[in-house]
């Protein structure tokens, strides 16, 4: 199978799966909302965690849970974040975000429904032992902390009222939290249930969530809010600091580019295995949304 055809197979049997685990939830509004947030989407954080567990010789029945757990601390990540305290944006995979659709209070409820519900997928024995499961929870907790995605997301948050645009020292550590913190457990997860080595995944996914989030910065820039599917142009209205306004846009692409390679090279220890991983660092910087 191709790479596209491998990161459509996961989507759909990732979304599969949180349907699933879902319906046995009551039935609330709160649960309709975390149903509502974890629909859509590239479910590339997802792939990463099933396609890094493949190469390791991991079956999928056992890499499941991880990707669907990832993918729920995700979800409410980005629930949060378009709240009104924090980005205010009210579109999000081209559908009105959760706190629109329904109201704050549930937005909040399902976002914090959703992060617990990724600890619960991650501590069930389909993912293996102990000591495995233990693992997987203290790496996601550690990214979705203090020391990574919500680090990053103050340090968002601090930078808007900073009076001067962030250095790009700066804004790679901000991002460094913010995006790359899911993106690298996401990847090292298939060493994590395979009980091998996390230091080659984890330079590349390092390289890999940076490259994606300069992306993100040049689709804000060059897209529109129906391919892209939620609002663009923000940051340039607002004045921030970008990879783009930093380095200008000729200047943002080649550092992706860059990041790609970097990406790629991590990987040489595995020789063919890892193809659809280097094609998922290549399909980060040309996606469209």
């Amino acid at each position: 199978m191709s790479f596209s055809d491998v990161l459509k197979a996961d989507a759909a049997r990732i979304e599969a799966h949180l349907m699933q685990v879902l319906a046995g939830k009551p039935d609330q509004p709160v649960v309709a909302a975390m149903r509502y947030a974890v629909q859509g989407g590239k479910r590339l954080r997802g792939f990463l965690v099933m396609e890094s567990a493949r190469m390791l010789g991991v079956p999928d029945t056992r890499a499941l849970n991880a990707a669907a757990a990832v993918e729920c601390l995700h979800a409410y990540s980005l629930v949060h974040d378009d709240m009104p305290c924090m980005d205010n944006d009210d579109l999000r995979r081209g559908l009105p975000t959760v706190h629109v659709k329904w109201d704050e209070a549930t937005a909040v409820l399902a976002g914090d429904a959703l992060q617990t519900l990724a600890f619960e997928l991650l501590a069930d024995p389909a993912c293996g032992s102990a000591e495995v499961r233990i693992g997987l929870v203290e790496a996601l907790a550690r990214a979705s902390g203090a020391e990574g995605m919500v680090l990053g997301q103050a340090l968002d948050i601090a930078a808007e009222t900073a009076g001067r645009p962030l250095t790009l020292d700066e804004i790679t550590a901000l991002q460094a939290g913010k995006t790359g913190a899911l993106i690298r457990f996401s990847a090292e997860a298939g060493a994590i249930l395979a009980q091998a080595d996390r230091g080659p995944l984890r330079a590349y996914a390092t390289a890999l969530g940076l490259a994606f989030q300069i992306a993100d910065d040049i689709l804000d820039v060059t897209s529109d809010a129906e391919t892209a599917g939620k609002r663009v142009h923000k940051d340039e209205a607002a004045g921030k600091a970008t990879f783009v306004s930093l380095l200008g846009l000729e200047g943002a692409r080649s550092k992706a580019e860059a990041l790609v390679a970097q990406a790629a090279a991590a990987l040489s220890p595995y020789g063919k295995a890892a193809e659809n991983l280097i094609a998922a660092a290549a399909f980060t910087i040309h996606r469209q949304n």
